[in-house]
């Protein structure tokens, strides 16, 4: 881009000025310029500039114009650019923020009359480049509008940032490469927040009734078998909601919707090819849909149709929980690019050490400085927007510990954002998921320090995995993750459902892959197989990987059934990863967050390929339905569990062996003399063992063994075979079963 000293110059009338003077390098400061028309155009007889308001943050629709509000506490000047085009080169006119009339306090702003919606339009902010000190203002940057509710969806976005030149010992940002000129940066456009709902609410449904579908937005639907209109769009989420509902879900939760930039992993595979940042754990706009998951039919057009698969989603009772990023951003570290935060105001919006670089405690360069009050508004304002404008459901946090963390990145007792979302009264119904941890150190499973939020469980994963592995000395760390982890949860006085239980999400091994792997594939992302996670306590069975051995194949089989049995029947509130439910392998890579290929899209012909285990987990999600008891959201109590040994005596929960059974004597009953009895038998063991049954009142009826072919491997209500009056069930080797006695209340 030009310097504004080649763009000329012009005043509108009631325009004002900010006079001249010199910049923070001791070079000459911008002279006064209101207003002027790069391209030649004459908008000083078409727009209006007046101060405007400070707030709201970001843009706002005015019966006299919109008005334009943005934070910058060190800036010295600050100047609005209007693009008569989003894919412009040049700002068709650069609009003066004058300090005397466009700030209040640290907010600058302006109200505009003579643009409308779909206008393009970005900042430019002047002030000290200073990385000691924490600032690092860069002048020749158009910067994004961190409240833009939409971007322009360039098709090769060009951050020309930091990565060019170490600017911690050259202070002149103007030394950094120029742009390409077949490239723009992304800029912010303005979107009607008007959406016809069309009378559907939210679901609103509690938390032991739900069930969580983990999924990505462009990898759900992009596969030529998925037969989706629009592929790899918010649309075409639409499209899979007859299997949503099929399968049994009650909410989705999508992986980072919020805008990203999916060129910026710098990694080549091994083949050469460019690697792509697929997953999008690297937020730009935090308030703007990612447009690339938009039908670009115009511009912005991802917000309009964000609302619809949202609105159509209700309209079905399945929620929308987004996965959010507020532990970093995409500007990364010293050598990233500058896009927005840094360019408003660095030392506010991140932790920096006493040499004023960046604290690295996410792993991705910089962390986001949560608790400092104005970052707390920003997140805030972003949650409130999402839950409200765009009728969201719930949000899952990504590396939530940093939210809890000081501005010198220790850990907080009583950490103000998080009571503060938890306790906002616009988030009072929304879901709040926290991943709790981070890449400093911290694990707070158990002990995130907030209420009302529930957390992934971790512990549930990895002692459920290691127990049907077949690892020793398990018993007793099953019987805690079944029963809703009391012993993580209790004690901080929270109830089984603030337990997010799962097998298998994004990171890791998919089901199939951890039933077929005992050691992570991960020479695709080009880190020579060094990325992903340690351990993923998995195994091949006699193979790694494919294989056409009916004996490995069928041991997978019931594996994975066991999983998924195990999940449904904990307490807790479960979470699938989707495409477990058929199959869907991603060859045994463990970390495919830069994989938008083969290995991570869903190939929708396998859910009639494996139509076995598709089956299966549709009916356990119709037994977790069935068994309230299952899904309660109070922990058992000692009346109504009991666990045993296969001789039917207490169980020595030290003894190395996998048998396990539990009785469940549940509330439920339709009968007030006859208890509805539950009896679930594990046996991660090689060996075929025999369970001595409790005595029932009734005769036992058999609703699941996951080692019985089908149909007989899962029964539906009223169809479960009875067992003859014995005392004894016999369990196949690495196998689980459910017997019941008794009618649950319909």
């Amino acid at each position: 881009m030009r310097s504004r000293q080649q763009q000329g110059s012009g005043r509108a009338a009631g325009s004002s000025s900010n006079g001249g003077g010199e910049d923070a390098r001791g070079e000459a400061a911008p002279a006064a310029l209101p207003l002027c028309c790069p391209d030649g155009g004459s908008p000083a007889s078409d727009l209006r500039i007046d101060p405007g308001s400070p707030l709201p943050l970001g843009v706002r629709d005015c019966c006299d114009g919109f008005n334009f509000a943005v934070f910058s506490r060190h800036a010295e000047a600050m100047q609005l650019l209007l693009f008569r085009h989003p894919g412009s080169h040049e700002p068709w006119c650069v609009i003066d923020l004058d300090p005397a009339r466009h700030r209040t306090g640290d907010v600058w702003h302006a109200l505009v009359d003579g643009i409308g919606w779909r206008q393009a339009y970005a900042y430019r902010v002047f002030g000290p480049w200073a990385p000691t000190q924490g600032h690092r203002f860069d002048r020749d940057v158009e910067l994004l509008d961190p409240y833009a509710l939409a971007t322009t969806a360039a098709a090769n976005w060009d951050f020309r940032g930091d990565a060019t030149i170490d600017r911690q010992t050259d202070p002149a940002p103007g030394a950094a490469s120029p742009a390409s000129p077949a490239a723009s940066p992304p800029r912010s456009l303005l979107v009607s927040r008007r959406f016809d709902w069309q009378g559907v609410g939210r679901p609103k449904r509690p938390w032991s009734e739900t069930i969580v579908y983990e999924t990505h937005v462009r990898g759900l639907t992009i596969h030529a078998s998925s037969g989706a209109r629009h592929p790899g769009t918010f649309l075409a989420v639409i499209d899979k909601i007859p299997h949503f509902r099929r399968l049994g879900v009650t909410a989705v939760e999508l992986m980072p919707v919020q805008e990203f930039d999916a060129r910026d992993n710098p990694r080549t595979s091994p083949s050469g090819h460019r690697l792509s940042n697929y997953w999008g754990y690297a937020t730009t706009a935090f308030f703007a849909p990612k447009a690339a998951y938009g039908t670009a039919r115009d511009a912005g057009c991802e917000v309009e149709e964000f609302k619809t698969m949202v609105r159509e989603l209700h309209r079905a009772g399945i929620e929308v929980i987004m996965d959010v990023v507020f532990n970093h951003t995409g500007e990364g570290g010293e050598a990233g690019p500058t896009l927005s935060f840094r360019g408003f105001d660095n030392a506010i919006y991140y932790m920096l050490d006493e040499a004023g670089r960046y604290r690295n405690l996410t792993g991705c360069g910089n962390t986001f400085n949560c608790n400092h009050p104005v970052v707390r508004d920003y997140v805030v304002d972003c949650l409130r927007y999402w839950a409200t404008e765009m009728q969201v459901d719930g949000f899952r946090f990504d590396l939530a510990s940093i939210l809890g963390r000081g501005e010198h990145g220790e850990l907080l007792h009583d950490p103000p954002l998080l009571e503060r979302i938890a306790e906002d009264p616009i988030l009072r119904d929304v879901k709040l998921i926290a991943e709790a941890w981070d890449a400093a150190g911290a694990f707070q499973v158990g002990s995130f320090p907030a209420q009302r939020w529930a957390e992934w469980n971790s512990r549930y994963r990895d002692d459920v995995r290691r127990f049907w592995r077949g690892d020793p000395g398990l018993r007793g760390a099953l019987a805690w993750r079944v029963c809703g982890s009391a012993d993580l949860y209790q004690k901080a006085g929270k109830e089984p459902v603030g337990s997010v239980n799962f097998v298998t999400c994004h990171d890791g091994f998919t089901l199939a892959d951890l039933t077929s792997y005992a050691h992570k594939r991960n020479e695709a992302n080009g880190e020579a197989n060094r990325d992903g996670p340690a351990e993923e306590f998995s195994a091949g069975y006699g193979a790694e990987g494919d294989t056409g051995d009916p004996e490995v194949r069928r041991i997978r089989l019931r594996q994975a059934k066991n999983l998924l049995a195990t999940l449904f029947v904990s307490r807790g509130v479960p979470m699938l990863l989707g495409g477990d439910e058929f199959g869907r392998s991603q060859g045994g890579n463990s970390n495919a967050y830069c994989q938008d290929n083969a290995v991570s899209w869903y190939d929708w012909r396998l859910v009639e390929r494996n139509g076995e285990i598709f089956r299966f987990a549709r009916a356990m999600a119709g037994v977790r339905r069935r068994f309230a008891t299952l899904r309660s959201d109070a922990f058992y109590s000692e009346d109504e569990v009991r666990w045993f040994d296969c001789d039917g005596q207490p169980p020595d929960w030290q003894a190395p062996h996998g048998t396990l059974g539990m009785l469940i004597r549940s509330g439920e009953s339709a009968n007030d003399d006859r208890p509805l009895l539950l009896c679930i038998l594990f046996n991660a063991g090689e060996a075929p063992v025999g369970f001595v049954l409790p005595p029932s009142p009734e005769p036992w009826r058999v609703v699941f063994d996951t080692a019985k072919a089908p149909p007989e491997d899962i029964r539906a209500s009223g169809e479960e075979p009875c067992l003859p009056r014995q005392s004894r069930y016999g369990l196949e080797g690495r196998s689980m079963a459910m017997v019941v006695s008794g009618r649950a209340r319909s």
